[in-house]
């Protein structure tokens, strides 16, 4: 598979993929501006079907784009309509609307008739496209789990592992990001980071590298690598960032955007489809991008 280093790249990996199995969308009350306009989009460029459930007064001119259209004005009705494209098979990846995060995870978690596996963790990554760097990055987690068990880090960078390869990476580099270098009962996080580094050793996520602990500027920027003398195999070019808990996730994914101007796309991982949660403040074109960030990973995962 071709490496994708950005959006456009990945948008057009989609499309090409499209000609030949194309993903299917199942959307949530796409009933704002954004969110139209991003589904609208990925349907003219060719880069996946839509089923959309919600009201077709509030949808524009959705419904005589889409392959399919559910009415139900009821947003939490609408959710679990959705989870029902998944659970019968008819849909790959599933969007957010117009909807309360809450009331869609509601039907997501659902113990009976959602779409979590049961011992799955149900984790948010991210992929930005910062000015001037050669590749994408990716971390983990900026949105859902506040401060991981053990276990559910191990799933976060088997996650990892998992989506950098569906973006063409065959042994993805993924650093665990701390304050410091040394790992120290004084940093309970970094005795999970030792446990995740021997796991990687007994080949748990397959062709990886993991290593850390080390801070965000020595994980993907080689001179401060260099000039720290941190002996790594990351050696100052990772892909992919397992961040210590949602604050320093959640602060990262806001400085990128904030103040290195950084394109964003992003998924939850762990249901039974890529899940596209994005914010209300997000752009139509970082819809579209997590959205074909979705796609390529529903693609990677039928294969």
């Amino acid at each position: 598979m071709q490496f994708i280093k950005d959006f456009t790249g990945l948008k057009a990996f989609v499309k090409a993929s499209a000609t030949i199995n194309k993903v299917r969308v199942v959307a949530v009350c796409p009933h704002d501006d954004h969110t139209r306009e991003a589904i609208e989009a990925a349907i003219k460029e060719g880069l996946a079907e839509f089923t959309l459930v919600g009201i077709p007064d509030k949808m524009g001119s959705l419904p005589s784009l889409a392959a399919h259209i559910i009415e139900e004005a009821d947003t939490d009705h609408a959710a679990y309509l959705a989870v029902e494209e998944v659970r019968q098979g008819r849909a790959d990846v599933m969007m957010k609307g117009l909807i309360n995060t809450d009331n869609l995870l509601r039907a997501v978690l659902n113990k009976e008739h959602g779409l979590l596996p049961a011992g799955k963790v149900l984790t948010h990554i991210t992929a930005a496209k910062v000015p001037g760097r050669h590749k994408l990055v990716f971390f983990s987690d900026a949105a859902v789990i506040p401060f991981p068990k053990p276990e559910q880090r191990t799933a976060q960078v088997a996650y990892l592992a998992q989506v950098c390869r569906a973006f063409g990476i065959e042994q993805p580099r993924i650093a665990l990001i701390h304050c410091t270098e040394k790992i120290s009962p004084k940093f309970p996080v970094t005795l999970d980071y030792q446990m995740l580094k021997e796991q990687c050793a007994q080949g748990l996520f397959g062709n990886a590298i993991v290593d850390g602990p080390m801070d965000a500027k020595t994980a993907v920027d080689i001179h401060s690598a260099q000039v720290k003398g941190i002996n790594s195999p990351i050696g100052g070019d990772a892909d992919a960032l397992l961040m210590p808990d949602i604050e320093a996730g959640n602060v990262f994914y806001k400085a990128l955007t904030c103040f290195a101007h950084a394109d964003i796309a992003g998924m939850l991982m762990g249901a039974s489809c890529p899940v596209v949660l994005p914010s209300r403040g997000d752009s139509t074109d970082s819809k579209l991008c997590s959205l074909a960030m979705a796609c390529a990973t529903a693609i990677a995962l039928k294969q």
